[in-house]
């Protein structure tokens, strides 16, 4: 039986249809037309950026990182200041995984590969390179600076400043600094990375983003801070005034943040509830709150749509996006010279589209993942994974020929379990997945457990702790429990809570109280 008919797939490849891999067309963003259909076909991630959108950079399967364009300001990274419509090899960057990309108005590049290591170029004259110097990158050099010993994983860029966040947890900034968007107490510019410390010193980071001259950080718990310049409200504390070092955003209290973006001069913010906030400019409606007016605290909007999974803005755009629950795309804002003062639903399938056709400057406002491994469905994924030497952990020789398979999927007809859950996805509306924990490859039970998180509710919540931890789920688990300690007071009173197993309940209990759950 073919395994796409497998009823023991049935209920889950249902579950992730509707979260299958958009396959992005690069071709929107023009650079990209110049192409070949093979040149495109090695396309794995790709990033356009500059000032007119003029330069791009892009790594293939084969983790070969190439770049075209301009070149202003050295930002290609090619050892000479010369412009090419012919793709060029980074040979120092060749083979290794990048993880993290982001660009500022110089331009300059932050790159982070899957190592922790951190390459920058480009645009210098305020250091923000991180190099002691404020010498023009003509190639990508390695920023060791206050970071030996440190992995980075995410990269951010405002217009001349630069953050790195660390798998520990860690917020480093440094280059330009003249309305304290470096975080370091004054306003004198940063030459090397520094770590932002005052009230972060104790705080894990999860999240990190640049407005043009201001910074934000979401931490493991949901709170966000920021700093910087603040003359339109984009920091949300409330006022006007710039923030030297980092201050919790005060209006955004007893809720959960999970994602935060910014644009030219506003932020939005996703909690954990699919709940979207703005503050900041509202010059061209990017705030979506019908009007034109700045907001200096955060605003909830949208909140008569379904949930929403992701939003998108970037710092050198005054365009916003958001996706909601079903892959409806909406955008508002600057678009293609008009201004939305109201989300706008658009026939896009995903919020990169957006900044293609309507953005200006027409950039990404992410490193676009061609294929978003994360959302294929159960049998595209197996379909990738299938005669994948990297990942196999068995092989066949047949005639000579070698044929990698996985033990996992060989058992796909056996050892089944049921994890069920029930979350309200829409009013009415309650899904059911199984997952085979043994039979599936990792990355499929990451994916289930992916869009388990995105239907949690108060309802459903301790339930789901409870099969987390029944099932060894600890990513799921870890998930589930912060979401049961930032919303204790509404899960304590579900019908879940109280039905639960008395050990669990203890060990709940003793957990939530080590975590300060219970302070007053």
């Amino acid at each position: 039986m073919p395994l796409d008919r497998d009823p023991s797939l049935a209920a889950l490849r249902r579950a992730t249809d509707s979260q299958c891999s958009i396959m992005v067309d690069v071709t929107r963003w023009p650079l990209f037309s110049l192409m070949g259909p093979q040149e495109l076909s090695a396309v794995r991630r790709a990033c356009v950026f500059g000032m007119s959108a003029n330069e791009a950079i892009y790594i293939t399967d084969d983790d070969e990182v190439y770049v075209f364009g301009l070149n202003c300001s050295n930002c290609l990274g090619t050892g000479d200041s010369q412009s090419t419509i012919v793709p060029k090899k980074l040979d120092l960057l060749s083979g290794r995984k990048v993880v993290s990309l982001s660009y500022g108005s110089g331009p300059h590049i932050l790159l982070a590969t899957a190592d922790g290591e951190l390459f920058a170029w480009g645009h210098n004259g305020y250091s923000q390179l991180g190099n002691g110097t404020t010498n023009q990158g003509v190639a990508p050099m390695l920023v060791s600076a206050n970071l030996l010993n440190k992995k980075v994983t995410v990269v951010a860029c405002g217009s001349h400043h630069s953050m790195a966040l660390t798998d520990s947890g860690e917020v480093y900034a440094w280059g330009y600094n003249n309305c304290g968007q470096v975080g370091s107490g004054s306003t004198a510019n940063q030459p090397t990375p520094r770590r932002v410390s005052s009230c972060l010193q104790s705080k894990v980071a999860v999240g990190i983003a640049c407005g043009q001259t201001s910074s934000l950080a979401v931490m493991d718990n949901g709170e966000v801070y920021g700093w910087g310049y603040n003359g339109n409200g984009q920091l949300g504390l409330g006022n006007n005034g710039n923030q030297l070092t980092p201050c919790r955003l005060a209006g955004l209290q007893g809720l959960c943040v999970q994602q935060i973006v910014s644009g030219y001069a506003h932020s939005l913010a996703l909690t954990n509830e699919g709940l979207l906030y703005a503050w900041g400019s509202n010059t061209y409606g990017q705030l979506g709150t019908g009007n034109k007016s700045n907001q200096l605290s955060p605003v909830q909007i949208m909140a008569e749509k379904e949930r929403v999974v992701e939003i998108a803005a970037c710092h050198s755009t005054h365009t916003s996006a958001a996706k909601t629950q079903s892959g409806q795309v909406y955008m508002w804002g600057q678009c293609k010279g008009q201004s939305l003062m109201l989300p706008h639903v658009t026939h896009y399938a995903c919020t990169d589209d957006v900044f293609a056709c309507f953005a200006t400057p027409s950039v990404m406002w992410r490193l676009l993942s061609i294929e978003h491994d994360d959302f294929l469905t159960v049998a595209q994924s197996l379909k990738k994974e299938f005669d994948n030497p990297e990942t196999a952990d068995l092989k066949f020789c047949v005639d000579g020929k070698y044929i990698y398979v996985h033990k996992a999927v060989l058992k796909i007809r056996c050892e089944h379990f049921r994890f069920m859950f029930q979350s309200h996805w829409n009013e009415d509306v309650k899904q059911v997945i199984d997952i085979d924990q043994f039979s599936y490859p990792n990355h499929l039970k990451r994916l289930c457990q992916h869009i388990i998180k995105r239907g949690i509710t108060v309802d459903n919540a301790f339930s789901l702790l409870s099969a987390a931890v029944r099932y060894d789920a600890e990513d799921l688990e870890d998930f589930c429990f912060k979401f049961c300690v930032n919303h204790l007071t509404e899960v304590t009173q579900t019908a879940a809570f109280w039905q639960i197993d008395g050990n669990l309940l203890k060990d709940f209990i003793c957990r939530a109280s080590r975590s300060g759950a219970f302070k007053n």
